[in-house]
């Protein structure tokens, strides 16, 4: 029993080891706190959450009403807003507590428009990358319904109007329904994937099919009982007969039908021209199948916008592109040159025609969009 018993400084020694170790256990706690802070991210001050707010409602402010509106999202003021009203009333897109209706398609419109990526448009109205990603797939998939409004397939119980009043064109294509012709767009795939892809550009596309108006075809495709081609060996691109009238009944086709046929590659031009991020040749930000459906989103904005805000200019820059002559110059021969007199007008009388793609591999439906 007396060995049980202990002496103060027994006492004094076990108090020491208590109070080391609480000292041990206060520091580790402190320490532990200290790295969770360290990793925390910081929330922003109230000053500068209304700072970003601010910049925010500035932008918006000067897009709508600052006279830039067309050469920031590719349309007018007017547009945009019954864009915005459409998308809500029709689509159901709904503004969330952060963010209005404006905002979300004003950022969709900014990348899709200039092939910006996410983190330019999230800088830019100060929002994280995350919340830029939900707000463009949010605001894709809203446009993506609207593809019954803006998409419709053409009626080939009649012929149609641009041929049936030309003389040059009937009844010699009084049964062509459509051009055809196709695009490469740049796509992001994974490595194993890559291959299937590759083709004449050096880099992974989809190859999208389009067909406008009439079911006319290059002579990269074959003469068929449904497609008809040019005749081979013979002049045929519509610049080519600028400086000599045709010389004879094969070269006179060849105008008339490169004259029909050009709405499609006019098309593809205006589309891609309005819409910088289905042309681009860097690698896609978003997957194979987000960049189908951005390119069907495009096509559907596109025919929202030749009924809400023709942009004549775009269209006569694509022309002058396609023709590659001075302007000046391609008048004086067009006057020269009696057959091709009416070419320039046709081209752009036969804007209002009606395009629909194939997307392949991973789309098989057809779209119809307005040229």
């Amino acid at each position: 029993m007396d060995s049980d018993i202990q002496t103060p400084a027994q006492f004094l020694r076990v108090g020491q080891r208590q109070v080391i170790h609480l000292i041990c256990l206060l520091m580790a706690i402190s320490t532990h706190r200290a790295l969770a802070n360290t990793n925390r991210p910081k929330l922003p001050s109230r000053k500068l959450i209304l700072k970003r707010r601010h910049i925010r409602e500035q932008l918006l402010h000067d897009l709508s009403n600052g006279g830039q509106c067309r050469e920031l999202i590719r349309m007018s003021e007017q547009a945009f807003k019954k864009l915005c009203t459409i998308l809500q009333q029709v689509c159901g897109l709904r503004a969330t507590q952060c963010m209005s209706i404006e905002e979300h398609v004003a950022r969709f419109l900014h990348i899709v428009g200039n092939d910006f990526r996410n983190r330019f448009v999230s800088w830019l109205y100060r929002r994280s990358k995350s919340t830029t990603s939900r707000c463009f797939h949010r605001v894709l998939r809203a446009i993506i319904s609207l593809e019954s409004h803006y998409i419709q397939q053409p009626k080939c119980d009649v012929v149609q109007k641009e041929i049936q009043e030309k003389k040059r064109f009937y009844p010699y294509f009084k049964n062509c329904i459509g051009a055809i012709d196709r695009t490469h767009v740049h796509v992001k795939v994974p490595n194993k994937d890559a291959p299937r892809y590759h083709g004449r550009k050096g880099y992974p596309t989809i190859n999208v099919l389009a067909a406008c108006r009439y079911y006319l075809v290059d002579a990269g495709l074959p003469h068929t009982n449904t497609l008809m081609a040019p005749y081979r060996g013979v002049r045929y691109h519509l610049k080519e007969y600028f400086a000599r009238a045709p010389e004879n009944a094969k070269e006179l086709f060849n105008l008339r039908h490169a004259s029909l046929r050009n709405a499609i590659e006019r098309a593809f031009g205006v589309l891609k021209r309005r819409f910088p991020i289905i042309r681009s040749t860097q690698e896609p930000f978003y997957s194979c199948e987000t960049q189908s459906d951005i390119f069907l989103a495009c096509c559907i904005l596109h025919n929202f916008l030749l009924e809400e805000d023709r942009d004549k200019n775009l269209e006569d820059e694509v022309l002058q592109e396609m023709l590659n002559e001075p302007r000046e110059e391609m008048r004086h021969n067009i006057r020269e040159t009696s057959e091709s007199n009416a070419v320039v007008e046709r081209m752009r009388n036969l804007i209002a025609n009606q395009m629909w793609t194939d997307y392949l591999p991973n789309r098989n439906h057809e779209i119809n969009m307005s040229m």
